[in-house]
């Protein structure tokens, strides 16, 4: 790959190695937020459809200048519900396939975004706690500093011009204990240099 469209490789200070690299995992994934986010965007886009049907048949029926304005006012809440139903998960699968993570001998680099790049960097020296959730697959998260509690409201804690809200963190990652082992070590390396 070239250099220059390797977000992580031209991010690279001089001298500075990398020590793993990678990506999360790809396609259509379910959170723990979904327990909730489903049923209440079926909630939001049923209602909005319904509404929408509704206003559209009384249109039809009564056509007036005035019951024009109902199918219009509708049509916003639609397509929010079907994003909210449909269109999130491709855009946060999406959103993962252009993410790339790494661990450099001095930091943390995490490289995404869907519209602009966006590296974030994370000092191994003054890195925040580590939090460490692991599935029973040997795959999860290593989030860099405190969580934010309402972020974790969100789908993917991901805004919606492709910008993170939470706090750092290699997301949907495999064999994450290795790679929480391999960023402890980093940092103890780091620290006593």
């Amino acid at each position: 790959m070239d250099e220059r469209s390797d977000p992580i490789t031209s991010a690279l200070d001089p001298g500075e190695r990398l020590l793993w690299s990678g990506k999360p995992r790809g396609g259509i994934r379910l959170r723990m937020s979904d327990a909730l986010f489903i049923p209440f965007s079926l909630l939001w886009g049923g209602f909005a459809i319904f509404w929408e049907f509704m206003a559209l048949t009384m249109t039809a029926s009564a056509p007036t200048p005035i019951a024009f304005i109902f199918p219009i006012f509708g049509i916003p809440f639609v397509v929010a519900g079907l994003y909210m139903i449909v269109g999130r998960f491709f855009v946060d699968a999406r959103q993962r396939a252009n993410t790339s993570y790494a661990l450099t001998n001095e930091r943390v680099l995490i490289a995404s975004g869907l519209f602009t790049r966006q590296t974030k960097s994370v000092s191994l020296r003054t890195l925040p706690e580590l939090t460490l959730d692991e599935r029973s697959d040997g795959s999860g998260t290593i989030t860099f500093g405190a969580s934010d509690p309402l972020a974790a409201m969100m789908t993917s804690g991901w805004r919606f011009d492709g910008r993170r809200t939470a706090a750092p963190s290699f997301e949907m990652i495999d064999d994450v204990r290795a790679v929480h082992e391999r960023i402890r070590k980093a940092q103890r390396e780091s620290q006593a240099t």
